[in-house]
């Protein structure tokens, strides 16, 4: 395995274990607040349990920090963002290493996307047309106006309500479960309450499909094609538990699709190539399983766009070491489109795989010089400094990258090692603290930067600095009591 995805591999462990370790709240212990009506909850404390719930991902559940998928998701949200209404928090777009195919949304603008919505998606307007129905959620309030309801009916189990949803949002079978056991009574008017919402939901989303250019029949089709597949399965996947999928809904959002004037079907690169990309490095079946599915789809020519098809059948050959007949096809590829971020990344595997690391380093930095921002580029060189040992400028280059990728896991985890190779004890405690809080885990964050104090003797900006943090992670923490 190539060093870059070796480290992308390990962030989620790393957070588990982080998680395990300096914990202060388990996933369930959500804030509680309150035993009134839910119409008194605001966006700010919706935002705080939001971002609560986002650590607490972080440390239990296998997020994907794959730069390239991050990216890709986070450009196809934004695109619907520009397009939406009540857009009152900044948006989380994040990716779940898990095949079922499931979304969900929660508190505070926070999507989350299975890896096997990818795998189940024909067309992008598929894909968007899930995003654009989880922004609805949010924008609608569907969580907060849920909570309301359901208090009306057992005002003293808000707290327990509360955990349940949330759990429930993630994790159909186990939330649910937990949700009988707390709602007892309220437990149809619940789920009456969810069907007007996925109606409003598949409304809001179709119309913010139109606007941003994508084809509103995606819906339709996507629903179609699922229900179809599941209509007499005894497992349905976790999204049919959570968004039921009745003829009704789907014929409705067919209708509503049909409104609107048709848009161009013509297949996305970006979203063929990310898909590509999951399908090989996020899919339980075996290397060669994948890459013989890969060679069979190039060969019988079941594709949408031929360049994905083979940057997929690439990243195959290189999974199951052949690496030069790889590397003669991503070289060809990289030729006809030079700043193809997914063509550079595998190419530079390849080179670090190889020892090129000069080769690396140059395609890197002149990739760097024309977008100075671009994940991909800036994880990938300091990966490659990494491996030649050059700390101190793995270190000053995630340094300055560091403020546009602060919940980024893998980032913290690769300035520790940088700065524990170039013997920046201080700043390697001040990273560790970074990615304690980001699971969550504030004591333990808090005791790392009271080691970093004294180690930073003589430098008073940065002893304040370090105070200043001291008191921004015990101001979370009272947040969180005090909802």
């Amino acid at each position: 395995m190539a060093p870059l995805r070796r480290k992308i591999a390990l962030a989620s462990a790393v957070a588990v274990a982080i998680f395990c370790l300096g914990q202060t709240a388990r996933a369930n212990d959500l804030p509680d607040i309150g035993t009134a009506a839910v119409g008194t909850l605001s966006l700010q404390k919706e935002a705080i349990i939001g971002d609560f719930y986002m650590r607490q991902m972080r440390g239990t559940q296998p997020l994907v920090n794959d730069p390239l998928l991050a990216d890709y998701i986070q450009q196809l949200g934004y695109r619907l963002l520009a397009n939406a209404s009540s857009i009152n928090f900044p948006y989380t777009f994040f990716l779940v290493n898990n095949p079922e195919i499931n979304a969900f949304a929660f508190f505070g603008g926070h999507i989350g996307i299975n890896t096997g919505l990818f795998l189940y998606a024909d067309q992008e307007s598929e894909l968007a047309s899930v995003f654009a129905h989880e922004i609805a959620h949010v924008t609608q309030r569907h969580l907060a106006r849920m909570m309301e309801a359901q208090a009306k009916a057992a005002p003293a189990t808000m707290a327990a309500i509360a955990g349940s949803i949330l759990l429930a949002i993630v994790n159909p079978q186990a939330g649910m479960a937990g949700l009988s056991g707390t709602m007892a009574a309220s437990q149809q008017s619940s789920i009456n309450y969810t069907r007007a919402n996925e109606e409003e939901a598949d409304r809001i989303g179709i119309k913010n499909l139109a606007a941003s250019g994508f084809d509103p029949r995606g819906m339709p089709e996507f629903f179609g094609k699922m229900a179809a597949k599941y209509r007499f399965s005894s497992k349905p996947p976790q999204m049919l538990l959570t968004h039921p999928l009745p003829e009704s809904r789907i014929s409705d959002a067919r209708n509503r699709a049909e409104q609107y004037p048709k848009a161009s079907k013509k297949a996305s690169l970006q979203f063929e190539l990310a898909k590509a990309r999951v399908t090989v490095r996020f899919n339980p079946e075996k290397p060669q399983t994948i890459l013989n599915t890969m060679q069979r789809a190039l060969q019988k020519q079941t594709y949408n766009i031929r360049e994905a098809a083979e940057y997929g059948y690439a990243l195959a050959l290189t999974d199951t070491g052949n690496a030069d007949k790889a590397r003669e096809l991503l070289t060809r590829l990289n030729k006809n489109d030079p700043n193809n971020l997914y063509y550079i990344d595998t190419l530079t595997d390849l080179d670090v795989r190889a020892r090129n690391y000069k080769g690396a380093e140059e395609r890197l930095q002149q990739q760097l010089l024309l977008r100075s921002d671009s994940n991909v580029i800036n994880i990938n060189l300091a990966s490659v400094y990494i491996e030649q040992q050059k700390f101190t400028d793995a270190a000053s280059l995630l340094e300055k990258f560091q403020p546009l990728a602060k919940d980024n896991m893998l980032v913290y985890s690769m300035m520790i090692q940088a700065y524990q190779g170039a013997g920046k004890q201080a700043q390697m405690h001040q990273a560790k603290a970074e990615q304690f809080a980001l699971v969550g885990a504030f004591s333990r964050a808090i005791k790392e930067l009271h080691v970093a104090h004294p180690l930073l003797e003589g430098n008073v900006i940065e002893q304040s600095r370090v105070e200043e943090r001291i008191r921004q992670f015990r101001e979370l923490e009272n947040q969180l009591k005090n909802l």
